[in-house]
């Protein structure tokens, strides 16, 4: 275990947010996250597990052990001519491995093209986009006990996913460490095309017969001209959920705002576009000191360069007075505030 002490953080989120730790530690395999776990625990020191930093808003310096999970392999566990069993452990980069699976005719996570990360986050915030999530694909994960540094195996169902959320990311919080996800995945293509902007983006592409590659093309155009490459300008993705109301309110709204945009999610409620509620409240491309509103996405919050954490909450504050005071509706903060 190579254990550094006073490391910076500004480089290990996507937002680009000035931190420092006490002590950092990469760790490459799951004897490594123990043999860390265990110089933590001895010593009592906080630990915050970071994996591609990309849905983090780190707040101050952090006074424990800061542990990033960096567990690389990718094997197939199962081979049938009309699926395949994929694990791929948590370090992996998640982009990666979606160009990886469709370039070996895996199919089913083109639509969750180019979302920064590491494969051992996706399934804690339930990664969607484009009518797919992860919990569609995910058969089961390897996660490490982090009281009894043992591994356990979660199925499924015993995940307790939910709209960008899971029991790891609720009532589980920070008590286990992902350490692999294992996906199944298609051998014969069904590319999911119902999302409305990817439908427009093929069209423009002037593709005729959909292949999963397609969709993987057009959901990366999407992406990269809607969202900000954190590599240029810090930020982390999206920054609020859509929230859910029932039917009775999204009517009300609808009376009052007849462009109001919405998704179907069950028979007694809708999913509101929270970043249409921010652009109608006119925030898209505000900016106040470093920290600001993209210009061409609402929902995504950007570090202009030289933003602290706390101008990034103070406009998250602000844009969640003005929605609440316009709507009647609370929008929840997506990333983790440390």
């Amino acid at each position: 275990m190579d254990l550094l002490e006073d490391y910076p953080l500004q480089r290990l989120n996507t937002f680009g947010l000035p931190a420092r730790a006490r002590y950092y530690v990469e760790a490459h395999s799951v004897d490594e996250l123990t043999e860390a776990l265990a110089y933590a625990g001895a010593r009592n020191h906080p630990v915050l597990l970071l994996g591609g930093g990309s849905n983090v808003v780190l707040t101050r310096d952090h006074p424990g052990l800061v542990l990033r999970v960096a567990l690389k392999g990718v094997e197939l566990l199962e081979d049938t001519p009309d699926h395949c069993l994929l694990r791929a452990a948590a370090g992996e980069d998640w982009h990666s491995l979606v160009q990886s699976c469709l370039q070996n005719n895996y199919f089913g996570l083109e639509n969750l093209s180019l979302i920064p990360g590491t494969v051992g986050a996706a399934p804690i915030q339930n990664i969607g986009a484009c009518g797919v999530e992860i919990r569609d694909r995910l058969d089961s994960l390897e996660a490490l006990d982090r009281s009894t540094r043992k591994l356990v195996r979660f199925s499924n169902q015993e995940c307790g996913f939910s709209y960008r959320s899971s029991l790891f990311k609720e009532a589980l919080r920070d008590q286990y460490i992902l350490t692999s996800v294992t996906l199944k995945l298609d051998k014969i293509p069904a590319p999911v095309t119902s999302y409305g902007s990817v439908e427009r983006e093929l069209e423009a592409m002037g593709v005729t017969e959909v292949t999963p590659n397609d969709v993987s093309q057009a959901v990366c155009r999407l992406r990269r001209r809607r969202l900000p490459d954190p590599a240029v300008l810090g930020n982390a993705g999206s920054f609020f959920k859509n929230p859910h109301v029932q039917n009775e309110t999204f009517e009300e709204l609808k009376s009052r705002y007849e462009d109001l945009v919405a998704f179907p999610e069950t028979d007694e409620g809708v999913k509101l576009a929270a970043g249409w509620m921010i652009d109608r409240m006119g925030w898209k491309g505000f900016r106040s000191g470093a920290a600001g509103v993209h210009t061409e996405h609402a929902l995504v919050l950007v570090n202009y360069g030289g933003a602290t954490a706390e101008e990034v909450l103070k406009l998250a504050r602000d844009i969640q007075h003005s929605v609440k005071g316009a709507f009647g509706v609370e929008l929840e903060i997506e990333p983790r505030i440390y």
